[in-house]
């Protein structure tokens, strides 16, 4: 019995040391999972934008903020927002309720990332000035940031190991 009872001691520590480094493994991995996911809805917009020939526009659901999640749309009427009649072609769920996610582009006024039929990125105060900028996701003390160059290109990135191309005034892509 009291071998039981060490095995079942020793066990409840082991278990009581893991359990916070596990807990920051499935934030870690919530966070990168988040990230990716954003990344992809760029590139399809992108993709479909190109695929039609027409504007599609990636925008945050309620329109204020990419924690409440995305949809990527044809924005016929080029107001960043899906309206009655427009196609939508993806949405994506709200983010965790820890997550923080901040995006600084070139044309701030709400949060959305609009492509032309023809691949480049644009914003709806002109329709030459490229839509660029950087989304970043943070949990805890770990993030990444989906950066969007004047091309209109995505990449994702770690802050923590890629300190000169990924820094928040990075542009580098």
């Amino acid at each position: 019995m009291v071998e039981l009872m060490v095995t079942v001691a020793i066990a409840a520590i082991l278990i009581a040391v893991a359990a916070p480094s596990f807990s920051i493994f499935i934030d870690n991995q919530k966070l990168l999972t988040t990230a990716t996911e954003f990344y992809s809805a760029v590139n399809m917009t992108r993709s479909e934008a190109i695929k039609r020939g027409d504007q599609v526009t990636l925008a945050a659901n309620d329109g204020v903020a990419w924690t409440s999640g995305w949809t990527v749309f044809v924005d016929t009427n080029g107001n960043a927002r899906p309206d009655a009649g427009e196609t939508t072609i993806f949405t994506h769920d709200a983010t965790s309720k820890k997550m923080d996610v901040v995006g600084q582009f070139t044309d701030g006024t709400s949060p959305y990332i609009s492509y032309t039929g023809n691949g480049r990125s644009r914003t709806n105060v002109n329709s030459q000035q490229p839509q660029a900028g950087t989304i970043s996701f943070t949990l805890g003390t770990a993030t990444r940031r989906v950066k969007v160059n004047f091309l209109g290109r995505a990449r994702i990135c770690n802050p923590d190991t890629d300190l000169k191309t990924c820094a928040d005034n990075a542009t580098g892509n």
